[in-house]
């Protein structure tokens, strides 16, 4: 289509396809100036050597940090119940008898068997090793005898690795146990104290918030308050659907591990669980172990194990993050990925773990500043009365 404005003729739809590329290019843009500002500040933090800093004033004051989670978490519950007409000291004590009575619960029926399991995985590990070496000199000699190759030296080296790694577990492994234990005991006191704490934030929590305001000038108020409101609307979802599917996975993961006969299927399902906290890539590093372990036992063990693993990711995949998570974050998994790639080169496993959060809030915070400041709609608007010329 061609128009004709004072003797110029103008190809007006060139004119817009140049104005949708425009609009791709700024959409890729803000995205690009997201990344560009985490890797700003994380670079700025690792150079001041912050993090280090920030890690050990949080492990100083760690049961703060365990209650101010706690109360965070529990803070709508306790609202809830308050709209409905009950006093917000009872409904922080009714809150915190059902957290406990759960744990409680869980640590009776779980607890004694993943011990048991601990223990018949460790009398277990020599028997493993052995097999290791059949699974291996199997191959081995299959290769050198269908190939006419001489492989007894890398058989050897082989045999001599797993005797080393052998050897360590059985001289190493009772400290690390006293290690653990030493670290759980030590651990435990550490969340008793915030579990105690986080009662007291819970009650005064709606006190907290209003002290954090009155520091502000009176112009932020109102725009600090809703910016609050829409971070914790956002980590909240996410840290409480995170939660709920590491449980679900620890709970399919662990049935189908035990079908299928694996070895402490209690321990490796936690394993899972625990890595799963970690997008895309997580599931796939909790496998391994589980896995391997497997085809010590059997090949078809070994085979089992993965159908298991996949079966389960099915399920998180399908079920559990679409109800649960549903589009909580709301972040392109592009966007997610290049953030744990980011998180993990500054940071290793725990910047993987907390890389979603971060990138979450930045992106509210972001887009609350570009709502009330309207930079992105001018841009646009600037493009269309260009290609309006």
């Amino acid at each position: 289509m061609f128009k004709k404005i004072k003797n110029k003729t103008i190809d007006i739809d060139g004119v817009n396809d140049i104005v949708y590329v425009g609009r791709k290019i700024l959409h890729i843009g803000y995205a690009l100036a997201v990344i560009a500002l985490i890797l700003l500040i994380l670079s700025i933090i690792k150079t001041l050597n912050l993090f280090v800093i920030f890690k050990e004033l949080l492990v100083v004051i760690s049961p703060v940090f365990i209650g101010l989670v706690i109360a965070w978490l529990f803070d709508p519950i306790v609202k809830f119940l308050t709209k409905k007409k009950i006093p917000r000291i009872l409904a922080c004590i009714l809150v915190y008898l059902i957290f406990l009575g759960t744990l409680t619960l869980l640590f009776v029926i779980i607890l004694p068997s993943f011990i048991d399991q601990i223990k018949d995985f460790v009398s277990a590990i020599p028997g493993i090793l052995t097999d290791t070496k059949g699974v291996i000199s199997n191959i081995v000699n299959g290769f050198s005898n269908n190939h006419d190759v001489d492989l007894s030296g890398i058989k050897t080296q082989i045999f001599a690795n797993i005797e080393t790694i052998g050897t360590n577990l059985t001289t190493s492994l009772p400290n690390i146990l006293v290690n653990i234990a030493k670290s759980l005991v030590s651990g435990g006191m550490l969340v008793i104290l915030g579990v105690m704490i986080g009662f007291y934030m819970l009650y005064d929590f709606d006190k907290l918030n209003e002290h954090f305001i009155k520091l502000l000038p009176n112009s932020w108020k109102e725009n600090a308050t809703e910016l609050m409101g829409r971070v914790n609307h956002s980590l909240r979802g996410y840290v409480s659907g995170v939660l709920l599917v590491m449980l679900l996975v620890f709970i399919s993961q662990s049935i189908c591990l035990s079908i299928v006969g694996l070895e402490a299927p209690l321990v490796f399902a936690l394993f899972c669980a625990l890595t799963d906290i970690i997008p895309y890539f997580g599931p796939y590093i909790g496998a391994v172990p589980a896995v391997l372990v497997g085809f010590t036992m059997s090949p078809l063990t070994g085979i089992f194990c993965i159908v298991a693993i996949v079966i389960v990711q099915l399920l998180e995949n399908n079920f559990y993050q679409p109800l649960i998570m549903g589009h909580t974050m709301k972040l392109h998994p592009v966007t997610i990925m290049i953030g744990l790639l980011i998180f993990e080169h500054f940071f290793g496993i725990i910047g993987m773990i907390v890389a979603t959060p971060v990138i979450a809030t930045f992106k509210v915070i972001i887009t609350f500043i570009d709502e009330k400041l309207e930079l992105v709609k001018k841009i646009k608007t600037e493009l269309d009365v260009e290609g309006e010329k």
